[in-house]
């Protein structure tokens, strides 16, 4: 299966149609633009591609002229949206434990987010990106993420908590007030990163749990899923690939480690799907260096370092040799098109 069509749960858009009502729009003009039919949300489990939820998100909002649409789509969820997911996470005896459960199975609710939760000092860093579809923006699908994140840790830890920082890579909005009254405080923006920074004693306070016996039916439920939802190694590695990137260590022996296979039997199944270490590498590179150059006013160097490379130069020389033209021609052309 192509990147592009890796599937969500409807579930993704619950709320949808009664926000765009709610905006003086018909919803159903929409979906049907997107090839995306009505009849497919009436149950959140099932899975529709991802491509469409991303275009649907971004044709609306641009459409409206409401640019926090994600925003406000996120704000009528609750962790049940996430289905069975949601009784694990109220099980778990602590924040932290519940966000580290999540990521074990996020792959059943979106086969193209990626979720990293790192330790820093006091504070918890939680990282989300989007493997990115060629042609397609990512802003108002990564707000959503980030909005659904922050909600789920507000029913988590409590309905007065608020992250330390909130980052985004892409530019600012227009209006900055209606996402500073979601998330309780200012973004950045043109940031290295999407997602949120926390504080971590507010993930290791201890909850008071519910239902475990539903839990365990639960967890049952989705290990069986996760065992059947197998990802192929072309996702695999790519994924893979992005956490990797910003390091600067992201080399075939270090992936191979990861997948727990050894570098021969991971060039043999790329080979399976008519790829090489280096060939994938320079795919997901590009698509990250287009997204940035397009999406946000990172100077060139954080870019190159975001996408693993040692200097400004050698980042611009493989954009060059890749593409055909210098790293400023090119961002100059995509903001005339995008203008």
């Amino acid at each position: 299966m192509q990147l592009a069509d890796k599937l969500n749960r409807s579930a993704s858009l619950d709320g949808y149609v009664e926000l765009v009502s709610s905006l003086g729009r018909d919803p159903y003009r929409y979906l049907k633009k997107v090839g995306l039919s009505a009849r497919l949300l009436d149950n959140p489990e099932t899975l529709i591609p991802s491509r469409t939820v991303r275009e649907l998100l971004e044709i609306t909002a641009q459409d409206t002229g409401v640019e926090d649409f994600a925003l406000q789509l996120a704000a009528r969820r609750a962790s049940s949206n996430l289905g069975p997911i949601s009784l694990v996470l109220n099980a778990e005896p602590t924040p932290r434990i519940a966000l580290d459960t999540l990521c074990r199975y996020l792959r059943l609710l979106s086969a193209t987010l990626v979720t990293q939760v790192e330790d820093v000092g006091s504070t918890v860093v939680i990282r989300e990106q989007l493997l990115p579809i060629p042609g397609l923006g990512t802003r108002q699908a990564i707000e959503l993420a980030v909005a659904v994140m922050f909600r789920i840790l507000r029913e988590l830890i409590g309905p007065h908590w608020r992250p330390q920082q909130v980052c985004f890579t892409h530019r600012p909005p227009g209006n900055l007030l209606p996402f500073r009254q979601f998330f309780g405080r200012l973004p950045a923006y043109n940031q290295s990163f999407n997602g949120l920074v926390c504080a971590s004693s507010d993930l290791h306070m201890q909850r008071v749990t519910d239902n475990p016996s539903a839990s365990r039916f639960a967890r049952d439920f989705l290990d069986s899923a996760l065992q059947r939802n197998g990802e192929g190694v072309r996702t695999s590695c790519r994924k893979m690939i992005m956490a990797l990137l910003p390091g600067g260590r992201c080399t075939a022996e270090q992936l191979a480690s990861l997948l727990n296979i050894n570098r021969r039997t991971l060039h043999r199944h790329l080979r399976v799907e008519g790829l090489t270490f280096s060939l994938l590498l320079d795919q997901v590179r590009l698509e990250l260096a287009s997204k940035h150059l397009k999406e946000s006013d990172l100077p060139v160097g954080e870019i190159a370092a975001l996408l693993g490379f040692s200097s400004n130069s050698s980042f611009s020389h493989w954009f060059r040799a890749t593409v055909g033209c210098s790293v400023s021609e090119w961002r100059r052309k995509a903001l005339l098109v995008s203008n």
